[in-house]
């Protein structure tokens, strides 16, 4: 092909690439569907020019368009990992790791079935052996994950659903492309048939290790770019090749899935580089994948659209009763999952609730594209196919194909609109109007003062004044007429607005490079928890994800376990890392929500709602200071390091911002603006580097502060604490079981632990103790002890604790004091303070 031929052709695509957003907008149809309306036009335009006889001016571009070198190969192993490879950067993976197991289920388990059912629905036809119907199954069942995640953003889905779907669409690729191997050696002629059980058990070969090949290749590729911070564009030029490295090494050297290697390798770049790379070469790195990944969606669907002419050579009329029977068995297949499967999982409390009107959009929203007419042209490529299923395979995929990005594509959003799932709800659209009104009168006010600044003609302004009243006027009484909100529903929809208060205070302190971007990340995300759960659960849903946000959870159950049992402290050190730093970031955030309530949610909501916000941050503000002063009495030196990097980075950028004000003023030029801000840098680095957090907890200086140890001389105090072992906890984990036997008794370091004895709950916190009273009594106590909270206690043996408490009159009037708070008969504690007596004054 002729170099000024390609180039026309390629620069023509990019002009259409160009036109296809504003065009579907403007016609209120998918943007694939554009693109694919590009495609099939340049191919027909193509045909038409070749075949004309009106002009021969144009013959060698259309023999150019039509003799494009498309081959299989080229989508999946050009477009296919760049498209993947941008999703799972700009995924949130923490938030996603709570829903893996919809995700996981809906990825694997909706292929099986859309192959399954496809696959028999046509095997019933007779037109084609089983294996053959079954690979043409696996062929149709990936959906196109742009299609799907598109429609739940435009509808503002809830985020949590939006999620799903989209954890969905990165791994269902990877389970139909093996289906699609597996079916393919059946099919094949002068290849063995593999075993339908053997090529089955691959499947967690496949994921597995594509996925560990993807997490290598990632972790080699965040070192060197670590090493290359003063380059950033090195950086992402590094970021660009990891993608088809990890596709090319988990297909051909690994033998698993190169699909699975690509996601592996993004989410862990999405998780490690954060926190390593500088924010801005992160930030430029994710715009220039959110570029890659337009053009490669956009080339992949006209690339496509330019094959269907190819795959639909030879179409007969019976051919399109095939068709219709697999549209009918690839919507019947759907259609069980999304009315089937997901409801069962939502009954299981592992998937949100999905109402009617969003099952049926995203039944009727499961477009196919370009990886469908990949597989399909990778069948017709290959000789040593039957000539008939080379045929009806490309057929039935491109037809069904034609069928979504058609039919399916283009009535999307009738029905959508159809079943009401583009109006506001009656509480949003009362809000709406209520926002309108308030924030007109604040325009009003801000316009006023503008115009009179301007020095316009009172004539101009007087006219433009009574205009806009008569708005105001209009704004108010729709406010007035509308459906009362109820005080419940406003105290909801303002803790809604709180957490994107929160979500923007936290983007602005990493714009301002205050905190890191692993701290950025970690607060947006609980930000987004915080969303999503007041919506679900007002006011409850909002003080639990506050709870849990207080970095307590399996994480760091296992943790503690690893640590305590097994003494490997690296997990539990960078999950402790990481809570300080979250705890410092939303301390930072709370202390200004209070002037974001009353500049903007009580003149919407009103005093009453107002004042009980400030309760509710007020609350939250006191745990998350209370969670740091206990990390800070464990590991003072390192809290102190912490605020030491804080100020550090805030002086940092207050003298970039002074550097950048004299160079606009022209006192200093470029040269020297440059060389500043490379000494900026330099030290930037060293600041945003996280210290190393030491998991030893000063237990001398803990001994000291706790008023049970305080008549205690020194010299005992210091044994005490060489006595003392450290016990590390997570919230929810059983420290002391019914009728088990007390071996030690538990001093409460951090952290809040609950005791449940006969029908009671009783709560402990720092500087009290536990199972003190199941080692004195003669009879056992069926007590259980559950921690609240992540924390650390202080254990002593049995042995220990009996000498000191000889030793201690403090701890035994504690000892007392507790038997009576915990409902032990006043004699019985009487007789067991008059015991302890008798033990101390022998001893003496």
């Amino acid at each position: 092909m002729d170099i000024i031929i390609a180039t026309v052709i390629l620069a023509v695509f990019f002009f259409l690439i160009g036109l296809g957003e504003p065009l579907a907008a403007r016609l209120r149809l998918p943007y694939n569907v554009i693109l694919a309306g590009f495609g099939l036009a340049a191919g027909a335009g193509a045909t038409f020019f070749l075949n004309t006889q009106l002009t021969d001016a144009l013959n060698p571009v259309a023999e150019a368009i039509l003799n494009l070198p498309i081959r299989s190969n080229v989508f999946l192993y050009v477009f296919l990992p760049t498209l993947l490879f941008q999703v799972t950067l700009g995924v949130n993976l923490r938030r996603m790791l709570d829903d893996w197991v919809p995700i996981l289920t809906l990825a694997v388990v909706a292929v099986v079935v859309a192959t399954l059912s496809v696959g028999y629905a046509l095997f019933l036809t007779g037109v084609l052996p089983l294996m053959a119907c079954l690979l043409i199954g696996s062929i149709v069942s990936t959906t196109d994950p742009s299609a799907v995640v598109s429609i739940f953003r435009n509808l503002a889905a809830p985020r949590r659903l939006s999620r799903i779907i989209e954890g969905e669409s990165l791994l269902n690729d990877a389970a139909a492309i093996a289906l699609f191997g597996l079916f393919m050696g059946f099919v094949m002629r002068g290849v063995p048939n593999p075993e339908m059980l053997q090529g089955l058990a691959q499947f967690p070969y496949l994921l597995g290790a594509g996925g560990l090949t993807g997490w290598v290749m990632a972790q080699i590729a965040v070192r060197l770019m670590r090493w290359l911070g003063r380059f950033p564009l090195a950086q992402i030029s590094i970021s660009v090749a990891l993608p088809y490295l990890a596709y090319v090494a988990a297909e051909k050297l690994v033998g698993a899935s190169g699909v699975i290697g690509v996601v592996g390798a993004g989410l862990t770049l999405n998780l490690a580089a954060p926190g390593r790379l500088s924010p801005m070469a992160w930030t430029n790195m994710r715009e220039v994948w959110d570029l890659l990944a337009h053009w490669a969606g956009a080339f992949i669907f006209l690339l496509a659209a330019l094959l269907i002419p190819r795959l639909l050579d030879g179409v007969r009329p019976v051919d399109f009763a095939l068709v219709a029977v697999v549209i009918v068995a690839a919507l019947g297949a759907r259609a069980a999952i999304l009315w089937g499967l997901l409801p069962l999982l939502s009954l299981l409390k592992l998937s949100p609730p999905v109402e009617r009107p969003y099952r049926t959009a995203i039944l009727w929203g499961g477009l196919r594209g370009a990886i469908t007419l990949a597989l399909a042209l990778a069948v017709t490529e290959s000789l040593r196919v039957p000539e008939d299923v080379r045929r009806l395979t490309g057929i039935l995929a491109t037809g069904f194909t034609l069928f979504t990005l058609i039919v399916q594509g283009v009535t999307l959003r009738p029905l959508i609109k159809r079943l009401g799932l583009e109006k506001l709800s009656p509480l949003d659209a009362a809000l709406a109007r209520q926002v309108v009104a308030v924030a007109l009168q604040s325009v009003r006010e801000a316009v006023s003062e503008a115009a009179e600044n301007y020095g316009l003609t009172r004539e101009t302004v007087r006219s433009e004044a009574k205009l806009f009243a008569e708005r105001l006027d209009r704004a108010v009484e729709r406010a007035e007429e509308g459906e009362a909100i109820l005080d419940r529903d406003r105290i909801t929809l303002g803790l809604i607005a709180l957490a994107g208060a929160e979500r923007e205070h936290v983007l602005q302190l990493f714009r301002d490079r205050a905190i890191s971007n692993r701290q950025a990340e970690r607060a947006l995300s609980e930000a987004d928890r915080l969303i999503e759960t007041t919506r679900t659960g007002g006011r409850s849903g909002y003080r639990r994800a506050a709870r849990e946000s207080l970095g307590q959870g399996g994480q760091v159950r296992m943790a503690a376990f690893l640590h305590n049992r097994l003494h490997i402290s690296g997990p539990l050190a960078r999950l402790t890392a990481d809570r300080f730093e979250l705890l410092l970031t939303q301390g930072l955030v709370l202390r200004d929500l209070d002037g974001f309530i009353d500049s903007r949610i009580r003149r919407i909501h009103g005093r009453r709602v107002a004042e009980l916000l400030h309760e509710l941050i007020g609350r939250r503000a006191e745990q998350v200071a209370q969670a740091l002063d206990g990390l800070r009495l464990q590991y003072p030196g390192y809290a102190e390091e912490l605020e030491r990097r804080f100020i550090r980075r805030t002086a940092l950028r207050i003298e970039e911002r002074e550097y950048a004000a004299l160079r606009e003023d022209g006192l200093i030029g470029p040269e020297l603006h440059a060389t500043l801000l490379a000494q900026i840098e330099a030290q930037r680095g060293e600041a945003e580097a996280r210290p190393k957090l030491d998991l030893a907890v000063q237990k001398a200086v803990l001994v000291q502060q706790f008023p049970l140890f305080a008549d205690l001389d020194e010299a005992v105090r210091q044994r005490l604490a060489k006595a003392l072992v450290t016990r590390f906890v997570a919230a929810g984990e059983v420290l002391q079981a019914r009728d088990a036997p007390a071996r030690s008794v538990s001093f409460i370091a951090s952290g809040a632990v609950e005791i449940e004895t006969a029908g009671q709950k009783i709560r402990l916190g720092r500087g009290e103790m536990f199972g003190q009273l199941a080692l004195l009594s003669p009879k056992r106590r069926r007590a259980e002890v559950r921690a609240l909270s992540h924390g650390v206690l202080l254990e002593l043996d049995e042995a220990r604790f009996l000498r000191l408490l000889r030793r201690s009159p403090a701890l035994r009037e504690a000892v007392h004091e507790s038997a009576l708070k915990r409902g032990m008969d006043p004699e019985r504690a009487a007789a067991l303070g008059a015991a302890l007596g008798g033990e101390s004054e022998s001893a003496a």
